[in-house]
């Protein structure tokens, strides 16, 4: 599966991606897509064929799975 992942801060993001890291997941960071948010911040895309509960912390904001060119979101912090 792959899935879209947006952070509360930049830090956020480069912590999550040495976690990602560390777990052997390919990460990608990159400016959040345009479709899922208008923040110009960070964003990380990654496969993992995983429960994506596993990898969920404090510092994400959103997640989203893609599917067929189109992006779901499955999880929100409160």
């Amino acid at each position: 599966m792959e899935y879209n992942i947006l952070f509360f801060t930049h830090s956020g993001a480069m912590k999550f991606s040495r976690k990602a890291k560390s777990m052997d997941i390919n990460i990608e960071l990159m400016p959040v897509p345009r479709v899922l948010s208008s923040n110009c911040s960070i964003s990380a895309r990654i496969r993992y064929d995983k429960d994506i509960e596993n990898l969920i912390d404090d510092e994400i904001e959103k997640i989203f799975i893609s599917e067929n060119s189109e992006n779901r979101l499955i999880y929100e912090a409160e």
